[in-house]
C-alpha cells in the first residue's frame, strides 16, 4: 500500500506529490512516473549549471515553479573560523577541499567569479581567502535576483544553513545572514521594480503582492561610478501598479539612455531606480550593472567610515563614503545579530543602518569587530 494512498486514507485535504520535480497531476495520469519530469508547463522544476553565466536571465528555465535552484557561496570567515585553524585559512587548503561536498566545487565558484569580477591576488593568504569568500556571496545573490525574473513563484529549499561548508544555504551555521538573505528581504516585499535588459532594451517592472491596486511613480537614476552626484534623473508620471502583478513601468534602449545622460558608457555608470508616492518612497532602491563589476571604469576607494551609536537594544550605524561604493558588507565578526540592510550599492555619501544583537553587546565590542569591506577594497 503506497504513502499516497495511506495519506489519503488519513486526510482527503492534504495534497500529495510523488517526488520533486514533479508534474503534478500530469505525474499522476502517466502512472505517477512522468516522461519528461523537468517539463517548464506543469509542476515544479530543478535548475543548476555551474558553467554558464550565472548573470544571465535567458540561461534560467521559464518555469511555472522553480523549487531548487542556485550555486554556492562560501559562509563568513568569522563563521569558518570556529571550525578551522590558522593552516587552513587559503582556498585551496586541504580543509577548504574536504568541506567541500561538491565535485570541483570550488573550482566552479572561482569560475563563475572570474565572469564577472576580478580574482583577489592579495600577498595575504588570510586577506586573499576573506576576499574570495566575499566575492562568492556577491555572486550568489545576483544569481538568485537573475532567476527571479523569470519565476512566477520562488521558493529555495536551501534557506536553512549546512554545518560550516559552502552551500547553496542562504543563512550560515548558528544563524548569521548572508548577502542573499539580505537581499531577500527586497525582493520578496509587496511592492518592488526589477530591471533587466533584453536585445540591447533595459526594462523595468513593478512587481506587486499588494490586493490592491497603487498608483505609484518610477525614479531612474544613472550614476557615474567615479562621482556620488548622479549624471541624471527620470521621473515617471502617476502609474498603475496591479494587485498581484507584474506591470511593465518603463523601457528604453541604453544606447538612449546613456546619450540623453551624457559622459556615460556601460562601464563608467550604473543604473538606480525606486518606487514612490506622494515623494515618499515604497520600495527600496534596486540597480541594474550595465557591464561586468570588473569591467567598471572610475571605481575608486570608497574609504567608508562609521560612527555607531545606541537607542535602547538597536545600535545605529551611521555611514560616509567618499566615493559610490558596490557591495558595501558590514560585518562584525562573531558578534551575533543581524542589520537592517547588507550587501548593498552606497550612492549617496551618508546612510544609516541599524544592529539587531541577538545577545547583549556594546558600542565598544561592535567598534572593535567591524570591518567594511566594497568591492573596489579588495583590488
Amino acid at each position: 500500500m503506497g504513502v499516497g494512498f495511506l495519506l489519503y486514507l488519513a486526510d482527503k485535504t492534504r495534497p500529495f506529490i510523488t517526488s520533486s520535480p514533479t508534474n503534478g497531476v500530469q505525474s499522476i495520469a502517466e502512472g505517477w512516473l512522468s516522461a519528461d519530469p523537468y517539463n517548464n508547463n506543469f509542476g515544479d522544476v530543478h535548475f543548476y549549471d555551474y558553467t554558464r553565466d550565472c548573470w544571465d536571465w535567458n540561461i534560467f528555465p521559464k518555469a511555472r515553479f522553480a523549487s531548487e535552484y542556485g550555486y554556492q557561496s562560501w559562509p563568513s570567515f568569522s563563521t569558518l573560523e570556529k571550525v578551522s585553524s590558522k593552516v587552513d585559512w587559503f582556498y585551496n587548503s586541504s580543509f577548504s577541499s574536504h568541506r567541500q561536498h561538491h565535485e570541483n566545487g570550488n573550482e566552479e565558484m572561482l569560475s563563475q567569479v572570474g565572469l564577472h569580477f576580478k580574482l583577489p591576488h592579495s600577498t595575504d593568504p588570510l586577506r586573499e581567502f576573506k576576499d574570495t569568500i566575499y566575492l562568492t556571496q556577491r555572486l550568489k545573490m545576483y544569481q538568485f535576483l537573475s532567476k527571479l525574473m523569470l519565476t512566477l513563484i520562488s521558493f529555495s529549499l536551501y534557506e536553512n544553513a549546512k554545518p560550516q561548508i559552502e552551500a547553496e544555504a542562504e543563512n550560515e551555521y548558528g544563524g548569521k545572514w548572508k548577502m542573499l538573505h539580505y537581499f531577500a528581504q527586497h525582493f520578496f516585499a509587496p511592492l518592488w521594480p526589477v530591471g533587466f535588459e533584453d536585445k540591447g532594451v533595459f526594462f523595468i517592472y513593478g512587481v506587486s503582492d499588494l490586493h490592491s491596486d497603487r498608483m505609484v511613480t518610477l525614479t531612474v537614476r544613472v550614476h557615474r561610478w567615479s562621482s556620488l552626484e548622479p549624471v541624471c534623473s527620470h521621473r515617471t508620471p502617476d502609474l498603475v501598479m496591479r494587485a498581484g502583478k507584474a506591470v511593465l513601468l518603463y523601457q528604453e534602449p541604453v544606447s538612449a539612455m546613456l546619450q540623453r545622460c551624457g559622459h556615460c558608457t556601460r562601464q563608467s555608470c550604473v543604473v538606480s531606480f525606486y518606487l514612490s508616492a506622494n515623494s515618499k518612497p515604497l520600495s527600496s532602491t534596486n540597480y541594474h550593472f550595465l557591464s561586468s563589476p570588473k569591467k567598471a571604469e572610475g571605481l575608486q576607494k570608497a574609504d567608508i567610515t562609521a560612527i555607531i551609536s545606541q537607542h535602547k537594544d538597536t545600535f545605529v550605524f551611521d555611514l560616509e563614503t567618499k566615493a559610490v561604493a558596490p557591495f558595501v558588507w558590514l560585518d562584525v565578526g562573531s558578534v551575533l545579530g543581524r542589520f537592517s540592510d547588507n550587501g548593498f550599492l552606497m550612492t549617496e555619501k551618508t546612510r544609516t543602518i541599524l544592529f539587531y544583537p541577538w545577545r547583549p553587546t556594546s558600542k565598544s565590542e561592535l567598534e572593535q569587530s567591524l570591518h567594511v569591506t566594497s568591492l573596489a577594497d579588495i583590488y
